[in-house]
Protein backbone atom coordinates (compact mmCIF):
# COMPACT_ATOMS: atom_id res chain seq x y z
CA UNK A 1 0.00 0.00 0.00
CA UNK A 2 1.36 3.29 -1.16
CA UNK A 3 2.23 6.45 1.41
CA UNK A 4 0.34 9.28 0.56
CA UNK A 5 2.29 12.49 0.10
CA UNK A 6 -0.04 15.21 1.70
CA UNK A 7 0.75 18.39 1.47
CA UNK A 8 -0.51 19.55 4.41
CA UNK A 9 2.97 19.22 6.62
CA UNK A 10 4.62 20.89 3.28
CA UNK A 11 2.34 24.11 3.44
CA UNK A 12 2.54 24.05 7.42
CA UNK A 13 6.54 24.65 7.28
CA UNK A 14 6.06 26.80 4.57
CA UNK A 15 3.28 29.04 6.81
CA UNK A 16 5.76 28.91 9.33
CA UNK A 17 8.53 30.60 7.08
CA UNK A 18 5.51 33.28 5.92
CA UNK A 19 4.24 34.18 9.41
CA UNK A 20 8.21 34.89 10.00
CA UNK A 21 9.14 36.58 7.22
CA UNK A 22 6.15 38.93 7.25
CA UNK A 23 7.13 39.43 11.16
CA UNK A 24 10.12 40.97 10.06
CA UNK A 25 8.59 43.33 7.25
CA UNK A 26 6.31 44.07 9.89
CA UNK A 27 8.85 45.74 11.69
CA UNK A 28 10.08 48.06 9.05
CA UNK A 29 6.31 49.18 8.52
CA UNK A 30 5.34 47.14 5.13
CA UNK A 31 2.70 44.75 4.84
CA UNK A 32 2.66 42.34 1.86
CA UNK A 33 0.24 43.13 -0.53
CA UNK A 34 -1.33 41.02 -3.40
CA UNK A 35 -3.88 42.05 -6.13
CA UNK A 36 -5.52 39.02 -8.11
CA UNK A 37 -6.95 39.91 -11.37
CA UNK A 38 -9.92 37.82 -12.27
CA UNK A 39 -11.70 37.70 -15.75
CA UNK A 40 -15.38 36.35 -15.53
CA UNK A 41 -16.63 33.59 -12.98
CA UNK A 42 -14.75 30.33 -13.56
CA UNK A 43 -15.18 27.48 -10.76
CA UNK A 44 -11.81 26.75 -10.92
CA UNK A 45 -10.44 30.24 -9.91
CA UNK A 46 -12.81 31.04 -7.88
CA UNK A 47 -11.89 28.09 -5.90
CA UNK A 48 -8.41 28.77 -6.03
CA UNK A 49 -9.16 32.39 -5.40
CA UNK A 50 -10.85 31.49 -1.96
CA UNK A 51 -7.94 29.12 -0.92
CA UNK A 52 -5.38 32.44 -1.52
CA UNK A 53 -7.83 34.82 0.33
CA UNK A 54 -8.05 32.50 3.32
CA UNK A 55 -4.48 31.84 3.08
CA UNK A 56 -3.16 35.22 3.18
CA UNK A 57 -5.83 36.23 5.62
CA UNK A 58 -4.04 33.68 8.40
CA UNK A 59 -0.36 34.40 7.74
CA UNK A 60 -0.85 38.68 7.60
CA UNK A 61 -0.51 39.11 3.61
CA UNK A 62 -2.66 42.03 2.47
CA UNK A 63 -4.64 40.17 -0.60
CA UNK A 64 -7.37 41.83 -3.03
CA UNK A 65 -9.56 41.26 -5.67
CA UNK A 66 -10.25 43.24 -8.92
CA UNK A 67 -12.52 41.53 -11.03
CA UNK A 68 -13.58 42.29 -14.90
CA UNK A 69 -16.35 40.64 -17.08
CA UNK A 70 -15.69 38.16 -19.72
CA UNK A 71 -16.11 41.00 -21.94
CA UNK A 72 -13.19 42.88 -20.68
CA UNK A 73 -11.51 45.05 -23.50
CA UNK A 74 -8.31 44.23 -23.98
CA UNK A 75 -6.56 47.78 -23.86
CA UNK A 76 -8.65 47.96 -20.07
CA UNK A 77 -6.96 44.69 -19.03
CA UNK A 78 -3.83 45.95 -19.91
CA UNK A 79 -4.03 49.25 -18.06
CA UNK A 80 -5.20 47.41 -15.10
CA UNK A 81 -1.99 45.57 -15.48
CA UNK A 82 0.45 48.95 -15.89
CA UNK A 83 -1.46 50.78 -13.20
CA UNK A 84 -0.51 47.89 -10.83
CA UNK A 85 2.96 47.52 -12.30
CA UNK A 86 3.14 51.45 -10.96
CA UNK A 87 1.40 50.70 -7.09
CA UNK A 88 4.25 51.00 -4.71
CA UNK A 89 1.51 49.49 -2.46
CA UNK A 90 1.48 45.99 -4.47
CA UNK A 91 4.35 43.39 -4.57
CA UNK A 92 2.91 40.87 -6.35
CA UNK A 93 -0.04 39.98 -9.35
CA UNK A 94 -1.57 36.88 -10.03
CA UNK A 95 -3.55 37.00 -13.11
CA UNK A 96 -5.62 34.18 -13.75
CA UNK A 97 -5.68 32.32 -16.74
CA UNK A 98 -6.49 31.24 -19.08
CA UNK A 99 -8.28 34.54 -20.53
CA UNK A 100 -11.47 34.83 -22.53
CA UNK A 101 -10.84 33.76 -26.18
CA UNK A 102 -10.68 37.45 -27.98
CA UNK A 103 -8.28 38.52 -25.70
CA UNK A 104 -4.51 38.08 -26.67
CA UNK A 105 -3.16 36.44 -23.89
CA UNK A 106 0.56 36.31 -24.41
CA UNK A 107 0.00 40.56 -24.75
CA UNK A 108 -1.63 40.59 -21.66
CA UNK A 109 1.02 38.64 -19.80
CA UNK A 110 4.04 40.57 -21.34
CA UNK A 111 1.92 43.61 -19.84
CA UNK A 112 3.08 42.30 -16.15
CA UNK A 113 6.36 43.40 -14.76
CA UNK A 114 8.18 40.27 -13.91
CA UNK A 115 9.15 41.50 -10.78
CA UNK A 116 5.41 41.28 -9.70
CA UNK A 117 4.79 38.08 -11.63
CA UNK A 118 4.40 35.92 -8.94
CA UNK A 119 2.94 32.77 -10.37
CA UNK A 120 5.67 33.02 -13.52
CA UNK A 121 3.41 33.58 -16.43
CA UNK A 122 5.65 36.31 -18.22
CA UNK A 123 8.34 35.18 -20.53
CA UNK A 124 11.02 37.37 -18.65
CA UNK A 125 10.10 34.92 -15.69
CA UNK A 126 9.76 31.65 -18.03
CA UNK A 127 13.22 33.03 -18.83
CA UNK A 128 15.00 32.75 -15.47
CA UNK A 129 13.80 28.91 -15.13
CA UNK A 130 14.76 27.70 -19.01
CA UNK A 131 17.89 29.49 -18.48
CA UNK A 132 18.81 28.21 -14.42
CA UNK A 133 19.19 31.98 -13.56
CA UNK A 134 17.88 33.78 -10.71
CA UNK A 135 15.07 36.88 -11.56
CA UNK A 136 11.75 35.85 -11.46
CA UNK A 137 9.57 33.60 -9.90
CA UNK A 138 8.72 29.75 -10.90
CA UNK A 139 4.99 28.52 -11.67
CA UNK A 140 4.29 27.68 -8.43
CA UNK A 141 2.25 24.16 -9.08
CA UNK A 142 6.18 23.16 -10.36
CA UNK A 143 7.60 24.44 -7.39
CA UNK A 144 5.00 22.88 -5.36
CA UNK A 145 5.53 19.27 -7.09
CA UNK A 146 9.84 19.77 -6.28
CA UNK A 147 8.97 21.19 -2.81
CA UNK A 148 6.41 17.95 -1.94
CA UNK A 149 9.41 15.71 -3.34
CA UNK A 150 12.48 17.50 -0.63
CA UNK A 151 10.23 17.34 1.98
CA UNK A 152 9.58 14.11 1.79
CA UNK A 153 13.33 12.90 1.14
CA UNK A 154 12.69 11.56 -1.89
CA UNK A 155 15.91 11.35 -3.78
CA UNK A 156 16.32 13.85 -6.98
CA UNK A 157 19.79 13.43 -8.77
CA UNK A 158 20.27 10.84 -11.20
CA UNK A 159 16.38 9.40 -11.19
CA UNK A 160 14.48 9.37 -13.73
CA UNK A 161 11.19 11.80 -13.93
CA UNK A 162 8.42 11.02 -16.30
CA UNK A 163 6.22 14.44 -16.72
CA UNK A 164 3.12 13.90 -18.28
CA UNK A 165 2.32 17.29 -20.11
CA UNK A 166 4.04 19.99 -21.85
CA UNK A 167 1.55 23.13 -20.83
CA UNK A 168 4.02 25.78 -19.76
CA UNK A 169 1.96 26.53 -16.84
CA UNK A 170 3.19 22.74 -15.35
CA UNK A 171 4.67 20.57 -17.88
CA UNK A 172 8.07 22.50 -19.44
CA UNK A 173 8.80 24.64 -16.37
CA UNK A 174 8.36 21.64 -14.06
CA UNK A 175 10.97 19.48 -16.49
CA UNK A 176 13.48 22.48 -16.17
CA UNK A 177 13.16 22.41 -12.18
CA UNK A 178 13.77 18.84 -12.20
CA UNK A 179 16.95 18.88 -14.18
CA UNK A 180 18.25 21.01 -11.96
CA UNK A 181 18.01 18.79 -9.24
CA UNK A 182 19.66 16.58 -11.42
CA UNK A 183 16.92 14.55 -12.61
CA UNK A 184 16.74 12.96 -15.73
CA UNK A 185 13.41 14.00 -17.54
CA UNK A 186 11.14 12.70 -20.36
CA UNK A 187 8.56 14.59 -21.28
CA UNK A 188 5.35 12.70 -22.50
CA UNK A 189 1.95 13.91 -23.85
CA UNK A 190 -1.52 12.83 -24.95
CA UNK A 191 0.64 12.34 -28.33
CA UNK A 192 2.78 9.93 -26.78
CA UNK A 193 2.85 6.64 -28.46
CA UNK A 194 3.00 3.36 -25.86
CA UNK A 195 2.32 5.49 -23.29
CA UNK A 196 2.14 3.30 -20.32
CA UNK A 197 5.45 1.81 -21.16
CA UNK A 198 7.18 5.11 -21.25
CA UNK A 199 5.75 5.76 -17.79
CA UNK A 200 6.42 2.72 -15.81
CA UNK A 201 10.30 3.94 -16.98
CA UNK A 202 9.92 6.31 -14.58
CA UNK A 203 11.70 6.39 -10.78
CA UNK A 204 8.97 9.78 -10.45
CA UNK A 205 5.98 10.35 -12.26
CA UNK A 206 4.29 13.18 -12.63
CA UNK A 207 0.81 13.51 -13.92
CA UNK A 208 0.38 17.47 -15.16
CA UNK A 209 -1.76 16.50 -18.30
CA UNK A 210 -5.08 18.13 -17.93
CA UNK A 211 -7.36 15.24 -18.78
CA UNK A 212 -9.27 13.47 -15.69
CA UNK A 213 -8.08 9.96 -14.59
CA UNK A 214 -5.81 9.48 -17.54
CA UNK A 215 -2.90 7.30 -16.53
CA UNK A 216 -4.30 4.33 -14.51
CA UNK A 217 -2.66 0.65 -13.34
CA UNK A 218 -1.33 0.47 -16.91
CA UNK A 219 1.24 3.63 -16.33
CA UNK A 220 2.78 2.12 -13.50
CA UNK A 221 4.92 -0.34 -11.89
CA UNK A 222 6.01 -0.92 -8.28
CA UNK A 223 8.08 0.86 -6.49
CA UNK A 224 7.20 4.54 -8.39
CA UNK A 225 6.68 8.17 -6.18
CA UNK A 226 3.29 9.71 -8.41
CA UNK A 227 2.52 13.32 -8.44
CA UNK A 228 -0.84 14.36 -9.53
CA UNK A 229 -1.29 17.90 -10.07
CA UNK A 230 -4.70 17.70 -12.45
CA UNK A 231 -8.34 18.74 -10.06
CA UNK A 232 -11.38 18.09 -11.67
CA UNK A 233 -15.16 17.33 -10.62
CA UNK A 234 -16.58 14.43 -10.40
CA UNK A 235 -20.39 14.06 -11.22
CA UNK A 236 -21.01 13.53 -8.05
CA UNK A 237 -18.82 16.93 -6.94
CA UNK A 238 -16.12 15.08 -5.44
CA UNK A 239 -12.31 15.98 -6.83
CA UNK A 240 -9.85 13.81 -8.61
CA UNK A 241 -7.14 14.20 -10.39
CA UNK A 242 -5.18 12.94 -13.44
CA UNK A 243 -4.43 9.92 -11.81
CA UNK A 244 -7.24 6.84 -11.33
CA UNK A 245 -6.11 7.20 -7.40
CA UNK A 246 -8.07 3.87 -6.46
CA UNK A 247 -6.31 1.77 -9.79
CA UNK A 248 -2.77 3.53 -8.68
CA UNK A 249 -2.90 3.49 -5.03
CA UNK A 250 -2.08 -0.04 -4.85
CA UNK A 251 0.74 -0.97 -6.94
CA UNK A 252 3.30 2.04 -6.37
CA UNK A 253 5.53 3.17 -3.59
CA UNK A 254 3.97 7.02 -2.81
CA UNK A 255 1.15 9.31 -4.21
CA UNK A 256 -0.33 12.62 -3.82
CA UNK A 257 -3.65 12.66 -3.06
CA UNK A 258 -6.33 15.09 -4.92
CA UNK A 259 -7.55 17.00 -2.54
CA UNK A 260 -5.23 17.59 0.15
CA UNK A 261 -1.65 16.89 -2.06
CA UNK A 262 0.24 19.63 -4.76
CA UNK A 263 -2.61 22.38 -4.60
CA UNK A 264 -2.30 23.08 -1.14
CA UNK A 265 1.63 23.91 -1.55
CA UNK A 266 1.02 25.78 -4.31
CA UNK A 267 -1.18 28.33 -2.61
CA UNK A 268 1.30 28.57 0.29
CA UNK A 269 4.38 28.68 -2.20
CA UNK A 270 2.12 31.84 -4.25
CA UNK A 271 2.41 33.67 -1.09
CA UNK A 272 6.01 33.19 -0.38
CA UNK A 273 6.74 34.64 -3.45
CA UNK A 274 4.60 37.57 -2.80
CA UNK A 275 6.80 37.90 0.38
CA UNK A 276 10.08 38.08 -1.34
CA UNK A 277 8.96 40.45 -3.77
CA UNK A 278 7.67 42.98 -1.01
CA UNK A 279 11.44 42.07 0.59
CA UNK A 280 13.15 43.08 -3.15
CA UNK A 281 10.97 46.08 -2.76
CA UNK A 282 12.16 47.31 0.40
CA UNK A 283 16.38 46.44 -0.53
CA UNK A 284 15.41 48.60 -3.48
CA UNK A 285 13.86 51.55 -1.57
CA UNK A 286 17.12 51.52 0.65
CA UNK A 287 19.59 52.64 -1.98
Amino acid sequence: MAEKLKGAPVSLALKEEIRDRVNALGQEGIVPALTILRVGEREDDLTYERGILKQAEACGVRAKVRVFPDTVSQEELILALEGLNEDPAVHGVLLFCPLPGHLDERAVRKALKPEKDIDGITDASLFGVFAGREGGYPPCTPEACVRILKHYNIPLAGKRAVVVGRSLVVGRPLAMLLMAENATVTICHTKTEDLPSVCREADILIAAAGRKKILNASHVREGQVVLDVGIHAEEDGCLCGDVDFEEVFPRVFAITPVPGGVGTVTTSLLLLHVISAAEKSARLRTF
